[in-house]
Order: C-alpha cells, then structure tokens, then sequence
C-alpha cells in the first residue's frame, strides 16, 4: 500500500514536472556545451588582440564563472525553483569578501590597470614610491623592481598606480644635468672650451641632440656652469661619472682652481 501511494506520489510529480525537468536537464546540457565553446573562442581571441599574458586567466575565469552563474539562475527559473535565497546568499558572501579584502582588491584593480594602460612595460627604469629601478615583473596584485645596486623592491600595485610614476625609459634617450663652481678670476671661455672638448671625446654621448655647456648662475663666491647632453638610459651613470672625473682632471691640468666649499 505504501509502496503504491509513493509511486502515485512520484508519478503525479513527473506529469506536473516531467516536462519541465526534461527542459531544465536539456537546457543544462546545451549551455554546458556552449560555455565550452565559448571559452575556447574568448581565449584565442584574448591571444589575438594580444592581452598581457597575465591578464588573459583573469578575464576567461571571469567571463566563463558569469556563465555558469547566469546559466545556473536559468535552469533554476525553468524548474521554478525560488531565487530569493541564491541572491541573498551571493550577496551576502559579496559583501564580506569585498570588506576582507579591500586591500587586495585595490592592488589588484591597479594590477589590472597598469597591465591595460602600461604607463611602464617589462625592462623599463621607473622612479616611484622613492624607489629607482628596472621593471623585471608585473604580477597581478604587484611589481617587481632591481635597482642598480642588485636589491629587488616590491611594490603593491594599488599604491603605485595611485602616486606619481616617472618612466625614465619611455623616450628612449636622457639628458644629463650636473652644475659645477668656479671663482669668479677664472677663465670662462678656457673652461668652456675644455669641457665641450671632454664631451666630444665621450662615445656615448648622443650628438644628435643640443648640447649645452654655461654659466647658469652667480652666486656670491662663485659662478655656476651648467653641463646639459643626451645620453642613452642605461648609459646616464656611466657617463655623468665619466664627464665629472675629466672635467676635474683636466680643470687641476689646465691651472683652473675650483673653490674651496666654505
């Protein structure tokens, strides 16, 4: 008897729902199928319009979980189940995940930013958060930096993309600025002269580009020269090192005396 009132039970389900289950299961199926196509055309699509490789997981993993969200929402409507609870759940495990990890969220956003935007690319020398280095890697959540001196500077990607960034390579070339002193009794002309001959002499120095070598300013005890050329960015410390020691020798050589700090 019993055995019979449960087979009425499911029989009378499978009349009222057996059609719109079967629709459901179908439903399901295709949209599985179709999800995997679909991740198959947005990753070589991704490849083609040439995304950073580190973005390109991100934005499939993305896109794909939406569908399958948006298809599992689909199949619950056809099968009339109620959505209310769903949503209350997402969003309630929204909300705390977004208050956990706003920190990283941030980081991320900027990651995401500076992969799009590319204030700076790989092997690039930036200046920011008061840190001067090479760009070896973009992470997602960070970046990494190796400064001249071999130290390695991690920087969260939220703070840097929300400060100042100076690209020292984007421009491909660098104009070296130093200033030096010399006592008012000195020969300006002669001094001139023996520095535009060390600039001529230096290899690395881009002659292409103006060269400037003058007085730029006279202060009570001294005057100040001013040396301006353009080198390339890695050569901008060899080279200001270079012009600095001949400018010194050849200054003691020629008898021109620079005056003692005071």
């Amino acid at each position: 008897m019993k055995l019979q009132k449960y087979y009425d039970l499911v029989y009378d389900w499978l009349f009222i729902n057996g059609a719109r289950f079967l629709v459901a299961v179908i439903v399901l199926l295709i949209g599985l199928k179709l999800i995997r196509f679909l991740r198959s055309r947005l990753s070589n699509r991704l490849a083609k319009r040439h995304v950073h490789s580190s973005l390109q997981p991100f934005f499939l993993s993305l896109t794909i979980t939406a569908f399958y969200v948006l298809l599992i929402i689909f199949v619950m409507k056809i099968l009339g189940w109620p959505l209310t609870e769903f949503t209350t759940i997402i969003g309630a495990f929204s909300v705390a995940a977004g208050l956990a990890l706003s920190g990283t969220f941030q980081n991320f956003a900027g990651g995401v930013l500076i992969l799009l935007l590319k204030p700076f690319e790989l092997d690039d020398s930036i200046v920011a958060q008061g840190q001067e280095g090479k760009v070896t890697s973009i992470q997602i959540f960070y970046t990494v930096l190796l400064t001249v001196d071999n130290k390695t500077i991690i920087i969260p990607n939220g703070k840097l993309f929300n400060e100042v960034i100076v690209n020292v390579s984007r421009e491909n070339r660098r104009r070296l600025d130093f200033e030096f002193k010399m006592g008012y009794a000195a020969d300006i002309d002669k001094a001139k002269a023996i520095v535009l001959d060390i600039i001529k002499a230096e290899k690395s120095i881009l002659v292409d580009f103006p060269i400037r070598v003058g007085v730029i300013a006279m202060d009570v005890d001294s005057i100040r020269f001013t040396v301006n050329v353009w080198v390339l960015p890695d050569d901008f410390l060899t080279v200001k090192i270079s012009l600095m020691e001949n400018i010194l020798k050849k200054m003691a050589a020629a008898g021109i005396a620079f005056p003692k700090p005071g």
